[in-house]
């Protein structure tokens, strides 16, 4: 039974700066010369970029409703084997949503570190506290952090509101180090040229606000980790070579940057050979079987996308040559004729799907859903602000968890294009036969 010492950092609510605070925890560790592996619960892709650079080691997620609770546990199998401290990146408020974070925390026994927003607050800070901790008895709470303080006084203020045997993780300032965001959330990694001294002045902030060597309550310090968490032993599922000789193009770039980094584990699981390249750069298709485009912001790259008539020549003659093609909401949308940005402007794009996507002030679609193919049943997440208006009829339909209708699903020859974002290792065997061209 592999042990661990882990974290899993939550917070009320979203917004309180769950992120950041992970990141400079993780540098902090990692400049310590310790290997720190970051999950991040629920379906993201972005806050994942973050914590890959701050601790230098991959970051994958934990979903026990999209991933699944054995995907979860031999992946944190594996990481409590080789790694010197698991941190786990909590979603939305501690107890939001089913599953919340706080359920995967009480399934694996991850103590819960609560990240609590200060910057509004003084003693209130301690009854915040106290009802993170007492709300679910048998939860495992390690204790809290404030984040946003205004001054050293305002940080032993709310730390001297603490119930007694609550822990104290330590205090971050009100900061422009913040990381910066945009309408899906955070900026992607690359596109933030300081993100290393970011990271670097926020875990030197968390640092400065413990005395050197200083353990409260068992939690971890400046110097100091968690107490070892033990993991159940879990070997992960054996994937058969099905796309052994097939070669897998994937756009990435600012444009298509929403890829899980266990998708692109599994294609290498099943034997594929894959080739990014950046459609922004005006890199050419590369010479293969199969091509995913994945999300991202193509909405914020229309005009240099649109520019691209030789890519997109090129997917039309893949397509028009029976072969496959998957294209996944931002990938999508680059697909139809015309997309519609933010000011209303019109874009002309790939012309392989009908009609247009169109951006709303709004959020159009958030959830997990799940997507019966004729090459099996995917579990998958949509998150968009545009909408698609097509003439084409759907192959299928997603179903939520609560079995309503979900995102359509579309398919012209072997072009699969939907909303969805399909999670690969779900079943591995589904998504070979979507790449092998069968």
């Amino acid at each position: 039974m592999p042990a661990c010492p882990a974290l899993l950092v939550a917070a009320p609510a979203s917004g309180q700066g769950k992120t950041t605070v992970t990141a400079a925890l993780a540098r902090l560790h990692a400049r310590q010369r310790r290997r720190v592996t970051v999950f991040k619960c629920g379906p993201d892709f972005l806050d994942p970029q973050i914590h890959a650079v701050a601790s230098g080691r991959p970051c994958h997620n934990l979903d026990l409703g999209l991933c699944g609770e054995a995907d979860a546990r031999w992946r944190l199998a594996r990481a409590a084997a080789d790694s010197d401290l698991i941190l786990i990146e909590g979603v939305m408020g501690l107890f939001d949503g089913t599953p919340s974070a706080a359920d995967l925390a009480e399934r694996f026994g991850v103590p819960v570190m609560a990240l609590i927003d200060a910057g509004a607050m003084a003693q209130t800070f301690g009854a915040v506290a106290h009802g993170l901790a007492s709300y679910r008895p048998g939860l495992p709470f390690a204790g809290v952090l404030a984040n946003r303080i205004a001054s050293p006084g305002h940080a032993a203020l709310v730390r001297a509101s603490l119930p007694p045997g609550l822990g104290w993780f330590g205090a971050l300032p009100k900061s422009a180090d913040s990381l910066p965001e945009r309408h899906l959330g955070l900026l992607q990694a690359a596109e933030i040229p300081d993100l290393e001294s970011r990271l670097d002045r926020l875990a030197d902030a968390l640092a400065g606000s413990l005395e050197p060597g200083e353990t409260t309550g068992g939690a971890v310090a400046a110097v100091d980790l968690p107490k070892p968490v033990n993991f159940q032993d879990a070997a992960p599922p054996a994937v058969p070579p099905l796309l052994a000789g097939r070669r897998i193009a994937i756009a990435r770039d600012a444009a298509y940057g929403f890829i899980y980094p266990a998708n692109v584990d599994t294609l290498r699981e099943l034997g594929a050979e894959l080739s990014f390249f950046s459609p922004l750069a005006g890199d050419t298709l590369p010479d293969c079987d199969a091509v995913w485009l994945p999300g991202g912001y193509p909405e914020l790259h229309a005009a240099a996308l649109g520019r691209q008539r030789a890519l997109w020549a090129a997917l039309r003659a893949h397509v028009a040559a029976g072969k496959p093609l998957l294209a996944e909401c931002g990938g999508m949308m680059s697909l139809f004729d015309t997309l519609v940005d933010k000011a209303g402007q019109d874009h002309a794009m790939g012309g392989l799907l009908p009609g247009r996507a169109v951006m709303q002030p709004r959020l159009a679609a958030l959830g997990t859903q799940f997507v019966d193919l004729p090459e099996g049943r995917l579990a998958g997440h949509t998150f968009h602000y545009s909408t698609s208006q097509t003439p084409l009829p759907p192959l299928v339909r997603a179903t939520t968890a609560n079995g309503r209708d979900g995102e359509a699903v579309y398919r012209q020859g072997r072009l699969t294009a939907s909303y969805v974002h399909f999670y690969f290792p779900d079943h591995p065997q589904a998504v070979a036969g979507l790449f092998s061209g069968a």
